[in-house]
């Protein structure tokens, strides 16, 4: 399954969950993120449920400090 990261085509083997895309395929730590999936805010509490589908056009927003 084919989805879009950030303007980056990605191959899945199968469907997964916003969580476990995190996980087990980019590894990314979760603090400080924020996710919109194709262009709407998914909360934290979400997901672990929410699944992804093919075509889904993910963003990625890493909070970072600076003034």
């Amino acid at each position: 399954m084919e989805i879009t990261i950030n303007n980056q085509n990605h191959s899945l083997t199968e469907a997964c969950s916003i969580e476990q895309l995190l996980a087990t395929v980019l590894f990314l730590a979760t603090d400080g993120l924020a996710i919109a999936v194709n262009q709407s805010i998914i909360p934290k509490s979400g997901w672990t449920t929410h699944v992804l589908n093919p075509g889904d056009q993910i963003i990625l927003i890493k909070a970072t400090q600076g003034g």
